[in-house]
């Protein structure tokens, strides 16, 4: 039973990662990008018909790019979307294709969905695809393991906005997404409610203005993944 429990415990050990970052450090899944002066906007669980235009018109209004996390079951359903993010020139990357927990616990689930999600967006887009979030965050090992074999690369956040509460409005999203910011931090956003209270795209759009002006404020600027080179942790 102990030898059990601990299998268990170290399989799940890579949840923490979303919450700690001295745990992401030791699994080698990055939270912050190498940069002297830039911040990294991305947005999950999209794309959604109205949230992710907004999202796309407000950043665009602000030249800044950034990473659309996209569910492979919402973009089955939203190809031109998927296309209209890459057309707008950000980058797309992988959010599983069902969101659910379960799908971290088996691995034959696991790549099934991964397998899934891959062929939804390249039949809107062609690959290659780079990065990878799993739903809320949450890695188990096997999972870990799973998406680095297939040459994808496990990226979280170090600032959230909570965005996806019943509570949230665009003031308290901006605040608290933008608390302490420096550089190297990645924001996470949602740019669509699928998965999260009805609606809540709304403030997270409002919030944007808000989000580049604090982030100007900072002294930083949004940035490109593309344009940092290899993804690197700095704490």
């Amino acid at each position: 039973m102990i030898a059990a429990g601990a299998a268990v415990a170290a399989q799940w050990a890579p949840a923490v990662a979303a919450v700690l970052p001295r745990a992401a450090a030791l699994l080698g899944i990055p939270t912050r990008l190498a940069s002297d002066g830039g911040v990294l906007l991305t947005f999950d669980d999209g794309p959604h018909p109205l949230g992710t235009p907004a999202v796309l018109a407000a950043l665009d209004r602000h030249r800044a790019p950034a990473v659309f996390f996209v569910s492979g079951e919402q973009a089955e359903r939203h190809p031109q979307l998927v296309r209209e993010i890459a057309a707008a020139g950000h980058e797309l990357a992988l959010h599983g294709h069902r969101h659910q927990y379960r799908r971290q616990i088996s691995r034959r689930l696991l790549a099934a969905d991964l397998r899934r999600a891959v062929e939804a967006v390249s039949a809107a887009v062609d690959g290659p695809f780079r990065l990878h979030r799993p739903p809320y965050g949450v890695y188990t090992l096997s999972g870990l393991r799973l998406v680095r074999s297939v040459g994808l690369e496990p990226l979280l956040w170090s600032k959230w906005g909570l965005d996806w509460r019943r509570s949230a409005t665009s003031s308290s999203i901006a605040r608290r997404v933008t608390a302490g910011i420096r550089a190297g931090d990645i924001l996470l956003l949602h740019d669509a409610d699928h998965y999260s209270t009805p609606g809540s795209w709304r403030a997270t759009a409002g919030a944007l203005p808000e989000i580049f002006e604090r982030i100007e404020a900072a002294g930083l600027v949004p940035a490109s993944v593309r344009a940092q080179g290899p993804l690197a942790l700095t704490g």
